[in-house]
């Protein structure tokens, strides 16, 4: 089939839960796609992040195989050495003790709260002291509970009621922050760079408040690293960035390397909460999945890997500084947001895709995210698209 073929037979199949854009990618290499009519892409969106080692890749794609020809799935009644292998790696890595799997990242967010509820309930019996405290501007998954973490008040719509328990303040406000806390509150709940809230990155001094706060009131600190993770800021977790050990961190998105996975990651005595018929999920932990996955966590392990991402990333940073009508950069390592000057985000992106590019927006912001293996090649043709979308419209 063509791409009009496909995207007509799709959208009269599928829920149209989604502004889709008229594209129909069929294959790809790292950071390059192409659609079933032929032409090529270089993508700065790497599926909104997920694709960590862009389309392809040899090592993740074999790993995937040979573990799909052993055993596809495992309930959780047993056990699995893919499994094991990829748990004991990653906690090694984070610096975390327990994992908890899961599929994606709203269930991992999931999964955080229900971990910080349960052990406020355990430690001082009240009902009550289950409040979370999220951010104004955050993103936090859409299922019921994980859009009431989320801090848009445009998400909070159709679907009432929301799950109660949740207060919302605004990034970097300290005094906020202070006076949101009382007797009900278990948690602080928060994005290192709010990602679909406009890429807008916390000051240390908000941050340093956050688990400052937490220790006196003996509060979780849950982190959602589910878009800043897995070396998209150029480090293995943004919190590297600020010096700090939230309790709880969530990852999800480009762990898999494109297929879904979902992890919950604990520290201290929040790595014991839950217990035997307190959560579940029925793929987590799926061996193919982590066998992909395990490809993703022994690249991100490499030491030259790390510092040529983090080289890559300034260069992106600059070259899309440099860009006419933009304004200013925010974010970090290839977790980027462009403001623009005159001209719609959202208008960019359709131009960008007429030209072969893929890009994404955030609020007001031109978004990039592009694969980690992305090329300096890749880069410079990508940003010579935006540059003529730029200075001609």
């Amino acid at each position: 089939m063509n791409s009009k073929e496909i995207i007509e037979q799709y959208n009269s199949s599928v829920i149209g839960s989604y502004g889709r854009l008229p594209l129909a990618l069929e294959s790809g290499s790292g950071a390059q796609g192409c659609n079933a009519d032929g032409n090529t892409y270089i993508d700065f969106g790497s599926g909104i992040g997920t694709n960590s080692l862009g389309y392809a890749d040899s090592q993740w794609a074999d790993a995937v195989s040979e573990q799909a020809h052993r055993v596809q799935h495992v309930s959780n009644y047993y056990y699995n050495s893919t499994a094991a292998e990829f748990a004991a790696k990653l906690t090694k890595m984070t610096n975390t003790d327990k994992i908890f799997f899961g599929n994606s990242g709203a269930e991992a967010n999931e999964c955080a709260i229900k971990i910080a509820r349960k052990r406020s309930f355990d430690k001082y019996g009240d009902k009550n002291r289950t409040t979370i405290i999220t951010l104004v501007n955050s993103f936090h998954g859409r299922t019921i509970t994980t859009l009431s973490a989320t801090g848009q008040e445009h998400f909070h719509n159709y679907f009432f009621p929301f799950t109660p328990g949740f207060k919302y303040v605004e990034a970097n406000n300290v005094q906020a922050l202070c006076e949101a806390i009382d007797g009900t509150v278990c948690a602080i709940m928060f994005e290192f760079i709010q990602g679909e809230g406009g890429v807008n990155v916390l000051e240390q001094s908000f941050v340093d408040e956050i688990f400052a706060l937490a220790k006196q009131h003996d509060l979780a600190t849950i982190s959602d690293e589910v878009q800043t993770g897995v070396g998209r800021t150029a480090k293995l977790l943004a919190a590297e960035h600020f010096g700090v050990k939230p309790d709880i961190v969530t990852l999800a998105k480009g762990l898999g390397g494109g297929l879904p996975i979902g992890v919950c990651l604990t520290r201290g005595e929040y790595a014991n909460v839950l217990t035997p018929g307190t959560h579940g999920s029925t793929f987590g932990g799926n061996p193919v999945v982590c066998a992909g996955g395990l490809v993703v966590l022994k690249k991100l392990s490499d030491p030259a890997f790390m510092d040529e991402l983090q080289e890559k990333a300034a260069y992106f940073k600059k070259s899309l500084d440099a860009l006419p009508r933009v304004k200013n950069v925010s974010g970090l390592g290839l977790m980027l947001g462009a403001e623009l000057d005159g001209i719609a985000a959202s208008d960019v992106l359709k131009k960008a895709l007429e030209k072969g590019l893929l890009v994404l927006t955030a609020k007001t912001k031109l978004r990039c995210l592009p694969p980690l293996t992305i090329t300096y090649e890749q880069i410079d043709a990508g940003m010579a698209i935006l540059h003529e979308v730029l200075e001609n419209e």
